[in-house]
């Protein structure tokens, strides 16, 4: 499992949007990128980080911010999302796992006794140069601008 921390050049991660376009973080280059990593689509703690996301998505951006969020969703149930709660930002699919796999948020966890494999919910803070500024373990998903906003100054 890849264990990044912060001052790590961040890897190129490269999968399809809610339309299928490829996005890739070389297409970022020259900005702040709020990569965020969540569980599932649609369920209790990804819509209110997603929202939050959303709510305050003209404060990130003014600062310079691209808010980008993946999951192992695929780009149907993105789209769906998207639509539902009128994100304005994109959702890359992850089925396959690479992304998720480059930045080592995938492993297992537990539910009720239960042990499974899921996306560890995180954050990376990725500056303009590529280089990960901070990473967010856990964030607070009712909160979550307001985390990145007061790190990210």
């Amino acid at each position: 499992m890849v264990n990044l921390k912060e001052g790590d050049k961040a890897p190129v991660f490269k999968g399809k949007d809610q339309h299928g376009k490829t996005v890739s973080l070389t297409d970022l280059k020259g900005k702040r990128v709020v990569l965020y990593f969540y569980p599932k689509d649609m369920t209790p703690g990804c819509t209110a980080q997603a929202c939050n996301l959303r709510d305050n998505y003209s404060a990130l951006t003014k600062k310079g911010y691209e808010v980008v969020g993946v999951s192992t969703d695929s780009e149907q149930s993105h789209l769906k999302f998207i639509e539902k709660y009128e994100l304005p930002f994109t959702l890359l699919a992850d089925d396959d796992h690479k992304i998720v796999n480059q930045y080592g948020v995938w492993g297992e966890k537990q539910m009720m006794g239960r042990k499974y494999d899921g996306i560890h919910r995180t954050t990376f803070l990725i500056n303009d140069k590529g280089v990960i500024d901070h990473i967010i373990k856990k964030p607070d998903t009712k909160n979550h601008t307001e985390e990145i906003l007061e790190i990210w100054k």
